[in-house]
């Protein structure tokens, strides 16, 4: 229960946080602090019991078919990684609090926040590699939306985009690794992957799983040459980088190597391709970082250069090199996130974050100059901070790796990247606090108020005692979470200061020295590096994309034309093509199965279906004369239903044909009633064809089906089970929204992505080619000043509540009756509908109060939420319950929480309808708009 709640606490701070959106800032940040807080105290709840060597595990049945199970496990790397999330997630809402603006959205930057939060905590926590996956993907959306949170920006759009086009990449890399993976496991279980090492790595698809899985883990945290997505990111709001540098985005590449270390590394293979990616990342980033002059730059190229560190670390192999790689996880997220929001207290106090115009803060803003130079020195690797001592060891894990067969090579760049890092953090450090300030500066910058100090000291202060009690504060932590890295014991672990004069203090020491050098000659240096070849990969993406969009553009040309009737012909064509190729090698011939006698009222009545479709066809160019033969049809369908017994069906139809009906006269209202012929004859000929080959063979399908025995399928468990296991003597009700339910969320979506579909085709209709044919045909066709005649209006006015009530009573039936949530929202759509007729776009526009972007996305989440429910009992998704009630006057009655589905069904239904309406509406004031404009 207790990895439940960690799961759900940011996303229901998420459904709070949309809730409240009109209330106050201070509202939204207690919402999201109190989801934050309450996430980390649940998870200490757990720490003594996983640091003892235990590791919570839940399991709730979700898609087993599929080996999908919301499986979660709470080990101590899990824990370190859920409690950096959660802390500094706490910690970036206080500050963000008192950075952002008044004016902000707060609701809409806390809710990405939150999402972004608990998709990172899914991550830490997933016990399937399918599971993971989901939760992966969420990450790379939620960041996109933080990146892009002040989207008047073309900055922050592009950062977003190009985040999501490289992250998103490297995911689908990863989706097709992990499911070679757990082919290879022969299990998604992370834990029976875990333990099968031997079978992995002895499988031909290994080096397949390798790669994959590094693509999605080195595009995540920005691996070279995937790296330049995160200086781009930097366009969010400095909250954003705080959380996103330190503890989230980047560090879940870093986190999915470590998690996945016991079953890939160990090969050459793995440390091939790990330990020389990391190397060159933390060398590439320093050096850049280095001459960089935008605070938040350095720090954003300072983060490639330090992800790098750990994945070299990794990439090593050994169990040494894995925990160095832990201790500087905890001590990276430490002082980065204090660095960005000390870059965030420049900006916001002196209105720039250029080191050029800064300088001599130390005297104006001593506060905040203390916090940033002690994360400084922390990053630089000084003592007596923690970046020292996982500095020492990852210099001590380098002097012991051989690359290439060369032995001072990996430590020879290892300590040139010491070099590069410990010189950018001192110019970080020195030329901002010290030296005269420049005149660029704000008029009186001074240090801020302790919602924008308190939580950079807190993690300052984190950043000092990770070096003065390494082992109090850390040790057990690391230790284990080290352990489990590995797969069994992690060595003895001695974090201190002073392990004596070394190999790893002299090159510590001269890193050191040699930085300092570089600082005092940094203009002339900076000149010198300023002539080397830089390609801007900013420039490279553009190219890149702008290049692959031009092709595809050209090749959608070539196989994409505007004629849907094309479209119709092929895929026709090909469908009869490959049915006839079956039906000439395999044969259908037709059962032995006894015909039963059509009745005349059949025979009338399949006549009128003849005649009806052959009078569509030969009046198709007269639109409403056309559409009362489609009516015909789908009434003498309904009653084809009754008479088979099928009420569900008969009523669904009948619904369907006057909501569709009447939508279409709507449509028809906005066009002109003879369009001109648009087939010549042959093309006219050729559709025969296709169309007649077509239905034969479905008709001559339907009858070789029908005169075969019937066998018993899965009708019967439906029918045996309806009542017992779903509560309903409905069985078409029981299956869509219990048995089948899956299916309607599915189809549900699709009808609310429909939806917005119609939305965005509609919405520009009054614009362009399309809007000034309407204003045209307009122009021809006057209306009548009687369009909305006086007993039609107010027939239907009363008719609208009187609607309703039956739709809800069917709604209410469904489970037991014919009826349910589609066809009752198909009847609130007609009354609505009646509406839009009898009294104009106008008049019932102006009176809707629910929009129906709302009713589909209320809609889905309603469904979604009755499934997730589910899982809280322990029961797979979507499973219904239902029972017996007594209350007085009323006497017993029956509840199942399928009806809460079904509402969700009836929201989304309604929602795509009104959509269709207030778009056809908005269409025709559009349209009238212009007239009047063009008239003036």
């Amino acid at each position: 229960m207790a990895l439940l709640t960690l799961i759900a606490l940011p996303f229901l701070a998420v459904v709070l946080l949309a809730a409240t959106r009109r209330a106050s800032r201070r509202v939204h940040m207690l919402v999201a602090a109190a989801g934050s807080a309450l996430g980390l105290a649940v998870l200490l709840s757990q720490a003594d019991m996983v640091l003892s060597g235990r590791t919570v595990a839940a399991r709730l049945a979700w898609l087993p078919a599929l080996g999908l199970d919301v499986s979660l496990r709470l080990d101590p790397l899990a824990l370190l990684f859920a409690g950096l999330i959660l802390g500094i997630g706490l910690l970036v809402v206080v500050f963000a609090h008192g950075y952002l603006a008044g004016d902000e959205p707060t609701a809409r930057f806390l809710s990405f926040l939150m999402l972004f939060q608990g998709a990172m905590i899914g991550i830490a926590l997933s016990g399937n590699v399918l599971l993971l996956l989901v939760f992966w993907e969420l990450t790379s959306l939620a960041s996109f939306l933080l990146i892009g949170f002040w989207r008047d920006r073309a900055d922050a759009r592009q950062g977003a985009r190009m985040a999501l086009t490289i992250t998103g990449g490297g995911g689908l890399a990863l989706v097709a690794g992990m499911l070679l993976l757990g082919k290879a496991a022969g299990s998604h279980e992370l834990a029976t992957i875990l333990s099968r090492a031997d079978l992995v790595q002895a499988s031909p698809l290994y080096p397949a799983i390798l790669i994959l899985i590094l693509v999605g883990a080195f595009t995540k945290s920005a691996q070279f040459p995937f790296h330049f997505w995160l200086p781009h990111a930097m366009a969010a709001p400095t909250p954003v980088s705080a959380y996103l540098h330190s503890a989230t985005m980047v560090k879940a590449g870093v986190f999915l190597l470590a998690r996945l270390w016991p079953v890939l590394a160990g090969s050459d293979l793995w440390f091939g391709i790990v330990a020389p990616v990391g190397l060159a990342t933390m060398l590439f980033g320093a050096g850049v970082a280095l001459f960089r002059h935008d605070l938040k730059a350095i720090l954003a190229y300072s983060t490639i250069s330090q992800l790098g560190l750990m994945v070299m670390l990794l990439g090593f192999g050994t169990a040494a090199a894995a925990v160095a790689a832990i201790f500087h996880i905890l001590n990276h997220a430490a002082f980065k996130a204090a660095l960005f929001m000390h870059a965030g207290i420049v900006d916001h106090e002196t209105g720039t974050r250029d080191l050029r115009r800064l300088g001599g803060l130390a005297a104006i803003m001593p506060l905040t100059a203390t916090l940033g130079m002690l994360a400084a020195a922390a990053m630089a690797g000084l003592p007596p901070l923690g970046g020292f001592i996982s500095k020492e060891m990852m210099l001590t894990e380098s002097a012991h790796t051989l690359l290439a067969g060369q032995a001072l090579l990996v430590p020879a760049l290892a300590t040139i990247a010491a070099v590069l890092s410990a010189a950018y953090s001192l110019r970080y450090a020195v030329a901002l606090h010290f030296g005269r300030r420049r005149t660029g500066d704000a008029a009186a910058p001074h240090d801020p108020g302790a919602l924008l100090l308190g939580p950079p000291a807190v993690l300052g202060g984190v950043a000092l005692a990770l070096g003065l009690l390494p082992m109090t504060l850390a040790g057990p932590l690391v230790a284990a979470a080290g352990a489990a890295v590995i797969g069994g014991a992690a060595p003895e672990l001695h974090l201190s200061l002073w392990h004596g004069i070394n190999p790893a203090l002299l090159m510590s020491v001269g890193a050191i020295a040699i930085a300092v050098l570089l600082l005092r000659h940094h203009a002339a240096v900076a000149r010198l590096a300023a002539h080397l070849p830089s390609p801007d990969a900013r420039r490279l993406f553009d190219a890149v994309m702008t290049t692959a969009v031009r092709r595809l553009r050209h090749l959608s040309a070539l196989l994409h034309v505007a004629s849907l009737q094309r479209y119709l012909v092929v895929l026709f064509a090909v469908a009869a093509a490959l049915a006839i190729d079956a039906a000439l090698r395999f044969g259908i011939p037709a059962g032995h199965r006894a015909t039963t006698p059509a009745s005349p009222a059949a025979i009338i009545a399949w006549s009128a279906l003849i005649v009806a479709t052959v009078a569509v066809v030969a009046v198709d160019r007269r639109r409403y004369l056309a559409l009362i033969f489609i009516g015909v049809i789908g009434l003498v369908m309904a009653l084809a239903f009754v008479h088979l017994s099928a009420p569900d069906l008969a009523l669904t139809q009948i619904a369907v044909e006057a909501v569709t009906i009447l939508l279409m006269l709507l449509a028809l209202h906005l066009l002109p009633g003879a369009p001109p012929r648009l087939s010549g004859v042959p093309r006219r000929v050729r559709d025969g064809v296709i169309a007649a080959v077509g239905g034969l063979g479905t008709g001559w399908l339907a009858w070789a089906v029908m005169t075969r025995p019937a066998r018993e399928g899965i009708s019967r468990f439906h029918w045996d089970n309806s009542y017992p296991r779903g509560g309903g003597t409905n069985v078409v009700n029981v299956t869509l929204v219990d048995f089948r339910a899956f299916d309607t969320l599915g189809e549900i979506t699709v009808l609310g992505i429909a939806g917005l579909v119609i939305f965005a085709l509609l919405e520009p209709a009054a614009r362009g080619t399309a809007g000034r044919r309407l204003r045209e045909w307009r122009s021809r066709h006057r209306f009548s000043p009687e369009r909305h005649p006086m007993m039609f209006v107010m027939a239907t006015r009363p008719l609208l509540p009187l609607i309703l009530l039956v739709g809800l009573h069917v709604f209410l039936r469904g489970h037991n009756r014919p009826g349910g949530g589609f066809v009752a929202a198909l009847i609130f759509s007609i009354a609505m509908l009646l509406q839009y007729l009898a009294s104009g776009f106008d008049w019932t526009d102006a009176r809707r109060r629910i929009g129906e972007h709302q009713l589909i996305g209320f809609g889905l989440l309603v469904a979604m939420a009755t499934g997730l429910g589910s899982l809280v009992f322990g029961a797979p998704f979507l499973t219904s319950s239902f029972g017996h009630f007594r209350l007085p006057l009323i006497g017993e009655f029956e509840l199942a929480t399928a009806m809460l589905f079904d509402l969700g069904v009836a929201l989304v239904v309604v929602g795509a309808v009104m959509m269709a309406l207030a778009q056809l509406a908005h269409v025709a004031q559009r349209a009238a708009r212009h007239d009047g404009e063009d008239a003036a």
